[in-house]
Protein backbone atom coordinates (compact mmCIF):
# COMPACT_ATOMS: atom_id res chain seq x y z
CA UNK A 1 0.00 0.00 0.00
CA UNK A 2 1.49 3.38 -1.02
CA UNK A 3 1.16 6.25 1.24
CA UNK A 4 2.01 10.28 1.07
CA UNK A 5 5.33 11.28 3.43
CA UNK A 6 2.61 13.01 5.42
CA UNK A 7 0.80 10.14 6.62
CA UNK A 8 4.20 8.75 8.20
CA UNK A 9 3.91 7.79 11.35
CA UNK A 10 5.97 6.26 14.63
CA UNK A 11 5.76 2.02 14.15
CA UNK A 12 5.16 2.06 10.40
CA UNK A 13 7.09 -0.42 8.26
CA UNK A 14 8.42 0.68 4.99
CA UNK A 15 9.88 -0.82 2.21
CA UNK A 16 12.00 2.15 1.14
CA UNK A 17 15.74 1.80 -1.58
CA UNK A 18 15.09 -2.03 -1.09
CA UNK A 19 14.94 -2.22 2.65
CA UNK A 20 12.56 -3.02 5.43
CA UNK A 21 12.37 -0.17 7.70
CA UNK A 22 10.46 0.33 10.77
CA UNK A 23 9.71 4.27 11.19
CA UNK A 24 11.41 5.17 14.53
CA UNK A 25 10.92 8.91 14.70
CA UNK A 26 8.94 11.26 12.27
CA UNK A 27 9.11 15.22 12.68
CA UNK A 28 6.72 17.55 10.07
CA UNK A 29 8.39 20.73 8.93
CA UNK A 30 7.26 24.17 7.03
CA UNK A 31 10.76 25.76 7.11
CA UNK A 32 9.20 29.88 6.44
CA UNK A 33 8.16 30.29 2.76
CA UNK A 34 9.31 27.04 1.26
CA UNK A 35 7.34 23.20 0.93
CA UNK A 36 6.73 21.36 3.74
CA UNK A 37 8.69 17.68 4.52
CA UNK A 38 8.99 15.59 6.34
CA UNK A 39 12.02 14.66 8.37
CA UNK A 40 12.05 10.60 9.47
CA UNK A 41 14.65 8.12 11.57
CA UNK A 42 14.27 4.46 10.44
CA UNK A 43 15.55 1.75 11.51
CA UNK A 44 16.31 -1.54 8.99
CA UNK A 45 14.52 -4.45 10.07
CA UNK A 46 17.36 -7.03 8.94
CA UNK A 47 20.49 -5.67 10.61
CA UNK A 48 19.22 -3.22 13.39
CA UNK A 49 20.68 0.40 11.81
CA UNK A 50 19.59 3.39 12.00
CA UNK A 51 19.15 5.98 9.24
CA UNK A 52 18.09 9.57 8.70
CA UNK A 53 15.87 10.18 5.74
CA UNK A 54 14.01 13.42 4.34
CA UNK A 55 10.45 13.14 2.08
CA UNK A 56 8.58 15.88 0.48
CA UNK A 57 4.91 15.68 1.81
CA UNK A 58 3.62 14.51 -1.37
CA UNK A 59 6.33 11.78 -2.31
CA UNK A 60 5.02 8.00 -2.15
CA UNK A 61 6.18 5.34 0.06
CA UNK A 62 5.71 1.57 0.50
CA UNK A 63 3.74 0.64 3.71
CA UNK A 64 3.80 -2.86 4.27
CA UNK A 65 1.47 -4.68 6.27
CA UNK A 66 2.80 -5.51 10.12
CA UNK A 67 0.46 -8.65 12.36
CA UNK A 68 0.22 -7.58 15.76
CA UNK A 69 0.84 -10.88 17.96
CA UNK A 70 -0.13 -10.77 21.74
CA UNK A 71 3.28 -12.32 23.21
CA UNK A 72 4.34 -13.15 27.04
CA UNK A 73 7.87 -12.84 28.40
CA UNK A 74 9.14 -15.57 29.44
CA UNK A 75 12.89 -14.84 29.94
CA UNK A 76 16.01 -12.94 29.18
CA UNK A 77 19.16 -14.49 28.12
CA UNK A 78 22.59 -12.25 27.61
CA UNK A 79 21.22 -10.15 24.68
CA UNK A 80 17.72 -12.02 24.13
CA UNK A 81 14.81 -11.62 24.73
CA UNK A 82 12.35 -15.10 24.26
CA UNK A 83 8.71 -14.53 24.08
CA UNK A 84 5.35 -16.93 23.74
CA UNK A 85 2.26 -16.45 21.30
CA UNK A 86 -0.52 -16.48 23.41
CA UNK A 87 -2.31 -18.38 20.62
CA UNK A 88 -0.65 -20.72 19.73
CA UNK A 89 2.43 -21.20 22.09
CA UNK A 90 5.48 -20.79 19.32
CA UNK A 91 8.23 -18.95 20.83
CA UNK A 92 10.16 -16.23 19.77
CA UNK A 93 13.22 -14.59 20.49
CA UNK A 94 14.17 -11.22 20.20
CA UNK A 95 17.18 -8.80 20.28
CA UNK A 96 17.73 -6.04 22.67
CA UNK A 97 18.62 -3.83 19.79
CA UNK A 98 14.55 -4.16 18.24
CA UNK A 99 13.61 -3.85 21.87
CA UNK A 100 15.24 -1.17 22.54
CA UNK A 101 14.32 0.76 25.86
CA UNK A 102 11.23 -1.31 26.33
CA UNK A 103 14.16 -4.03 27.37
CA UNK A 104 13.64 -2.25 30.79
CA UNK A 105 9.98 -2.36 31.43
CA UNK A 106 9.69 -6.63 30.36
CA UNK A 107 9.24 -9.19 33.63
CA UNK A 108 8.33 -12.60 33.65
CA UNK A 109 4.92 -13.65 32.01
CA UNK A 110 4.19 -9.92 31.14
CA UNK A 111 1.73 -10.05 28.18
CA UNK A 112 2.69 -7.19 25.10
CA UNK A 113 1.67 -6.87 21.90
CA UNK A 114 4.84 -6.99 19.40
CA UNK A 115 4.35 -6.41 15.72
CA UNK A 116 5.59 -9.28 12.90
CA UNK A 117 6.55 -8.28 9.32
CA UNK A 118 7.32 -11.12 7.05
CA UNK A 119 7.76 -13.33 10.73
CA UNK A 120 10.23 -10.66 12.08
CA UNK A 121 9.78 -9.27 15.16
CA UNK A 122 9.81 -5.24 14.32
CA UNK A 123 7.81 -3.15 17.26
CA UNK A 124 7.34 -3.73 20.80
CA UNK A 125 4.16 -2.20 22.35
CA UNK A 126 3.78 -1.72 26.41
CA UNK A 127 1.44 -0.11 28.14
CA UNK A 128 1.61 3.74 28.11
CA UNK A 129 2.06 3.48 32.29
CA UNK A 130 3.26 0.35 33.92
CA UNK A 131 3.30 -0.40 37.91
CA UNK A 132 6.82 -0.84 39.80
CA UNK A 133 7.65 -1.29 43.78
CA UNK A 134 9.89 0.97 44.92
CA UNK A 135 12.75 -1.17 46.36
CA UNK A 136 15.04 1.65 47.56
CA UNK A 137 15.61 4.96 48.29
CA UNK A 138 16.05 8.29 50.29
CA UNK A 139 14.80 8.84 53.62
CA UNK A 140 12.15 11.74 53.12
CA UNK A 141 13.54 15.10 54.33
CA UNK A 142 10.72 16.91 56.41
CA UNK A 143 11.73 20.41 55.60
CA UNK A 144 11.69 20.35 51.99
CA UNK A 145 8.94 21.33 49.91
CA UNK A 146 6.77 19.10 47.64
CA UNK A 147 6.50 20.90 44.86
CA UNK A 148 10.30 21.27 44.56
CA UNK A 149 11.89 18.86 46.06
CA UNK A 150 12.64 15.58 44.48
CA UNK A 151 14.66 11.97 45.30
CA UNK A 152 16.20 9.37 43.62
CA UNK A 153 14.60 5.55 43.62
CA UNK A 154 15.31 2.41 42.68
CA UNK A 155 12.53 0.10 41.54
CA UNK A 156 11.99 -3.27 40.99
CA UNK A 157 12.82 -3.58 37.49
CA UNK A 158 16.40 -1.85 38.04
CA UNK A 159 15.20 1.95 36.54
CA UNK A 160 16.07 4.72 39.01
CA UNK A 161 13.47 7.29 38.32
CA UNK A 162 13.07 10.85 40.13
CA UNK A 163 10.22 10.93 42.72
CA UNK A 164 8.82 13.51 45.29
CA UNK A 165 9.64 13.54 49.17
CA UNK A 166 7.17 11.48 50.13
CA UNK A 167 7.94 8.05 48.29
CA UNK A 168 8.86 5.44 50.60
CA UNK A 169 10.24 2.31 50.07
CA UNK A 170 7.87 -0.35 49.37
CA UNK A 171 5.41 2.00 47.61
CA UNK A 172 3.79 1.01 44.37
CA UNK A 173 4.25 3.45 41.54
CA UNK A 174 3.18 3.75 38.30
CA UNK A 175 5.79 4.90 35.27
CA UNK A 176 5.21 6.34 32.02
CA UNK A 177 6.84 3.68 29.86
CA UNK A 178 7.83 6.33 26.61
CA UNK A 179 8.93 8.77 29.13
CA UNK A 180 10.55 6.78 31.84
CA UNK A 181 9.14 9.30 34.23
CA UNK A 182 7.13 8.72 37.66
CA UNK A 183 3.54 9.51 36.96
CA UNK A 184 2.17 8.81 40.61
CA UNK A 185 2.15 6.71 43.19
CA UNK A 186 -0.56 3.74 42.87
CA UNK A 187 -1.02 3.04 46.96
CA UNK A 188 -0.68 4.35 50.11
CA UNK A 189 1.37 3.23 52.98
Amino acid sequence: MNIAGNELRKGMVIQYENKLWVVMVVTHRTPGNLRAFVQAKFRNIRDGSQKDFRFSSTEKLERLSMVERKMQYLYGEGDSFHFMDTENFEQLEISRDVMGDAARYVYPELVIVIGLVEGVPVTINLPQTMEFQVVETDPEIKSATASASYKSAKLSNGLTVQVPQFIRQGDTLKINTETGEYQERVNKK
